[in-house]
């Protein structure tokens, strides 16, 4: 079977959508369903076929709701029931739209291999959703392990006692202290020149 791979280049891109095969084109015209479809078969999108009522949800004609009246795979475009526009001749033709630019409103169920396909993804879809499940609650449970677990290792840490800084005597004691340190042998300048002029005079 061939698959599309990821291809970042344009000119890349371009030639796989033109050269693509049929059942690769089939995925490529794939429409999102109305929320009352996707409760009733819990899709959310599946290819469009001629027989399908759809909405136009973007572009010049957004809101016009119809019936497909055919489906072109060569040119990637549906034709809807009622959305015409005149030619210069007079001539009246269909308007294509982009499926892209579509909801699927009413399904068309007369082949039984749709409906085959409408229950594989519903049941596809709920396997994912229980196993998405599943895989929270265990998530769950592993984180409040760690906490618990980073709990008790911060509880066992000792606490570190802080050494308590000597105190800073106050500024008057230290400089009663220093006034006591200081010797009293010094003489002033005055008592100096006193002494001088007595051992002079003598």
């Amino acid at each position: 079977m061939q698959t599309v791979k990821a291809v970042t280049k344009p000119a890349k891109q371009r030639k796989m959508l033109f050269q693509a095969p049929d059942h690769i084109r089939y995925k490529l015209f794939a429409a999102p369903l109305s929320p009352e479809l996707r409760k009733s078969h819990g899709v959310k999108t599946i290819p469009v076929r001629s027989g399908d009522t759809v909405r136009i949800m973007r572009g010049d004609h957004k809101g016009f709701e119809g019936k497909i009246a055919s489906v072109d795979r060569k040119k990637y475009r549906i034709y809807v029931e009622g959305l015409t526009r005149e030619k210069v001749d007079g001539t009246t033709t269909f308007v294509p739209i982009h499926p892209s630019k579509v909801m699927i409103t009413r399904l068309n169920l007369d082949d039984k291999w749709r409906k085959k396909i409408l229950e594989r993804k519903k049941e596809a879809r709920k396997k994912l959703e229980e196993a998405a499940e599943k895989k929270v609650p265990e998530k769950v449970e592993e984180v409040k392990e760690e906490v618990i677990e980073e709990k008790v290792a911060v509880e066992e840490k000792p606490k570190r006692r802080r050494r308590k800084a000597p105190k800073k005597p106050a500024a008057k004691e230290t400089e009663e202290v220093k006034k006591e340190e200081k010797p009293k042998t010094k003489k002033t300048r005055a008592k100096r020149e006193a002494s001088k002029k007595t051992e002079g005079g003598k």
